[in-house]
């Protein structure tokens, strides 16, 4: 291996890691073990239903080399539960968050300088009450983080952001792995006893 690629694999970068599993009671506990056991900071888990029935998925954003999320990898692979596990970089993936902002009624009905740069960042009112209306966006990290600073001016009370979803782009689909697995590996069918094919020689007198 050159040094150049020695240099990819062990620098650090984000990684969004996808975890397809059958139930999710207590493995959730026992994956973020796997991750502070090595002191690996998690920065965005996101649990969901994924494309097939009753199998879960969960997206995990930690920023590590390759090597180490390799590693990591291979370790949640070997939980009871978990059917595959893949991992990608932001360029591999197409990814969003949520996020949901409070700001002061009489603030945005007073400045229309605020509204202006609400509808310039994508973000649309979901509540509106007397005394705050809760404004929510979508997009990546630096976009919804923009707004924080665009909003702070005018009194942001209350910031949320959800942890990130993400698709990978070249899937397709775990649906289709698990038939392609249960092609290659169907189950086994029921093996004749050698000694019932000759039943009659076995026990004749």
């Amino acid at each position: 291996m050159s040094n150049s690629q020695d240099i990819e694999i062990n620098e650090k970068q984000e990684f969004t890691i996808t975890v397809y599993t059958e139930n999710q009671i207590g493995l959730l506990n026992r994956i973020a073990i796997i991750f502070s056991r090595r002191k690996i900071n998690i920065d965005s888990l996101n649990t969901s239903p994924s494309e097939i029935e009753h199998i879960h998925r969960f997206n995990i954003v930690i920023n590590e080399t390759e090597d180490v999320v390799r590693k990591l990898a291979r370790q949640i692979e070997k939980q009871v539960e978990v059917l595959k596990v893949y991992f990608n970089t932001n360029e591999d993936i197409i990814w969003q968050e949520m996020a949901l902002y409070k700001v002061p009624t009489d603030t945005i009905a007073e400045l229309v300088s605020v509204e202006r740069l609400l509808r310039e960042n994508g973000a649309r009112a979901v509540v509106i009450r007397k005394d705050y209306t809760v404004f929510e966006t979508t997009g990546h990290r630096e976009e919804t983080d923009k707004l924080i600073e665009v909003l702070q001016p005018f009194g942001l009370i209350e910031f949320v952001r959800s942890a990130r979803v993400a698709i990978i782009k070249s899937s397709d689909g775990f649906n289709r792995k698990l038939r392609e697995f249960e092609r290659r590996e169907p189950g086994q069918d029921v093996i004749e006893n050698e000694f019932l094919d000759a039943e009659k020689n076995v026990f004749s007198m």
